[in-house]
């Protein structure tokens, strides 16, 4: 009996900041959804039931957020797995310098998503960019692009970003993947005569299929939820070409809007729920936590 309240008194600690700093603001939050509530009208609080919700898709602002989130995750997500797959394989053999170049492929994943903003927004800068300045110097452009200040090159180069961003992640967790792979299952497929494309898709791939699942879905909840590259590249500008929804929850949060953020907060939630839901349905991944 003593050595079980020990347990729960050590514990509990870690309860009390899961409940204050989690749990709470969780809960707040989904109830503020359903309230107007307004921080510089915190005398006229009232639950309006789905009124956020329903104003939320009537807004065009949101609707067009939603649309720029799935290209931002989509895009982002396919060239960042692919990429990093290729580097992971790159980096499976033994060469020399391999350790330098490992630290150069993982090097972004070590900054925050908005540093990594403001050094592309450096980058993109449509007077004294590097980008701009590679392109005429190759005769590839003949005038300078506005690259975040052109709406229609804002989603392009903020993915970009994003994807140099990401690849560090992929390169990493399949890196780890690809040299937990047994030798023997190698050995066997020289023996039963594959080349290296058969020993791709019938033995490495199979066996780190648990890993780019799991890799696969956080990289999307992670995507979708951060707003931090956009924020230090271009603010959800111009024009909201490049808002998402996390980045139009905040934009809300900083008008004092606190109802409709939450509202938009819940509607990202749900997105989550079913797409984890259906993308583990499709999977059927029983090994999803296995790395």
């Amino acid at each position: 009996m003593k050595q079980r309240t020990f347990i729960w008194f050590s514990l509990f600690p870690a309860f009390l900041l899961l409940a204050v700093f989690t749990f709470y603001p969780f809960l707040r939050g989904v109830v503020m959804a359903f309230q107007h509530y307004e921080l510089f009208n915190l005398n006229n609080i009232e639950f309006v039931g789905l009124d956020n919700f329903e104003a939320a898709f009537k807004d065009g602002k949101f609707l067009s957020a939603l649309e720029n989130s799935v290209y931002w995750v989509f895009f982002s997500l396919i060239f960042q797995f692919a990429i990093g797959l290729a580097l992971a394989l790159m980096l499976k053999k033994q060469f020399r310098g391999r350790g330098v170049y490992q630290g150069f492929v993982f090097y972004s994943w070590a900054l925050s998503g908005f540093l990594i903003g403001l050094i592309w927004k450096w980058l993109f800068n449509s007077q004294y960019g590097v980008i701009n300045d590679l392109l005429l110097r190759t005769g590839l452009i003949h005038d300078r692009i506005g690259f975040l200040s052109d709406p229609s090159w804002a989603m392009f180069s903020v993915i970009v970003a994003n994807v140099w961003y990401g690849i560090a992640f992929f390169a990493i967790m399949l890196l780890a993947a690809l040299q937990s792979v047994p030798g023997e299952l190698y050995e066997a497929a020289d023996i039963d005569g594959a080349n290296a494309f058969r020993k791709f898709f019938n033995v490495t791939l199979p066996y780190i299929m648990p890993t780019i699942i799991a890799t696969t879905l956080l990289r999307v909840i992670w995507i979708f939820n951060d707003p931090t590259l956009i924020y230090g590249m271009t603010n959800g500008g111009p024009a909201g070409s490049t808002n998402v929804l996390s980045s139009l929850l905040i934009e809300r949060l900083l008008a004092g809007n606190y109802g409709a953020a939450s509202s938009v907060g819940v509607i990202m939630l749900v997105i989550l729920m079913l797409y984890t839901v259906f993308y583990l349905f499709v999977t059927k991944s029983e090994k999803v936590g296995d790395f």
